[in-house]
């Protein structure tokens, strides 16, 4: 069945880095285009970056560009989000989701930015 297993959460300073992973399985990951979502407490989940299912074109937030970094492994079926000069208010679930002919969610990660 399809999965797509986030990981790399947590709890970081202000200024701080993560690196969230997606793994994904049960699908063909090369084919499909993959994207980091995040939903913050009492708002809607928000589209962070995408890339497409070669790697070659990447899209972001604007309030994300510059720090933050989408990329992807398809050997591995991996989707990665660098995540550097984070902010409190980057404190959210992180989501990844395959965009194709279906679209799959994952279960999110907590990350969260605090002193």
């Amino acid at each position: 069945q399809v999965q797509l297993v986030e990981s790399g959460g947590g709890l970081v300073q202000p200024g701080g880095s993560l690196r969230l992973s997606c793994a994904a399985s049960g699908f063909t990951f090369s084919s499909y285009a993959m994207s980091w979502y995040r939903q913050a407490p009492g708002k809607e989940r928000e589209l962070v970056a995408r890339i497409s299912s070669a790697g070659g074109r990447t899209n972001y937030a604007d309030s994300m560009k510059g720090r933050f970094t989408i990329s992807r492994d398809n050997a591995k079926n991996t989707v990665y989000l660098q995540m550097n000069s984070l902010k409190p208010e980057d404190t959210a679930v992180y989501y990844c989701k395959a965009v194709g002919r279906k679209d799959y969610w994952g279960q999110g990660t907590q990350v969260t930015v605090s002193s």
